[in-house]
């Protein structure tokens, strides 16, 4: 697994707002019915020391999911770290929907789209995704 940075080291929404954790999350699922979409789970979790948020979504026919991680505090600032992982989830999600308005929701949320094995499309290695894709992606190298 991928060794995450420090919350603070990023330097995105790093102790820059005054909203909960819960207020950036419920702007997450507004936002996505604001496009049409439908949010059929989200939620919180941590397991040995790591956490992360989960929303689950449908756009038209299509359904994704995005695992955000609440990056680690080098300084024992949970709820803020907590805070900053809502914060750029929301910010991610908005600026697909964003996306979406042009190239289409799946376009937009590619990597978050659920594969019929439980996958998400980023989860996948581009061998598998020509397969289970063949008609989206471009021929290339490799």
């Amino acid at each position: 697994m991928t060794e995450l940075p420090y919350a603070e080291d990023i330097g995105h929404y790093w102790q820059t707002s005054k909203s909960s954790p819960d207020q950036w999350i419920d702007r997450c699922k507004k936002l996505i019915e604001s496009i049409g979409g439908v949010v059929v789970a989200e939620g919180f979790g941590a397991v040995e020391g790591r956490s992360a948020y989960m929303m689950a979504f449908e756009i038209g026919d299509n359904s994704f999911k995005v695992v955000w991680p609440v990056l680690p505090s080098a300084t024992g600032k949970s709820l803020a770290a907590r805070r900053q992982a809502a914060t750029l989830l929301y910010h991610d999600i908005k600026a697909k929907a964003l996306t979406a308005s042009v190239l289409g929701s799946k376009v937009a949320f590619f990597s978050y789209m659920m594969l019929s094995d439980g996958r998400v499309a980023s989860e996948v290695a581009a061998p598998e995704l020509i397969g289970a894709f063949p008609f989206q992606l471009p021929k290339g190298e490799g």
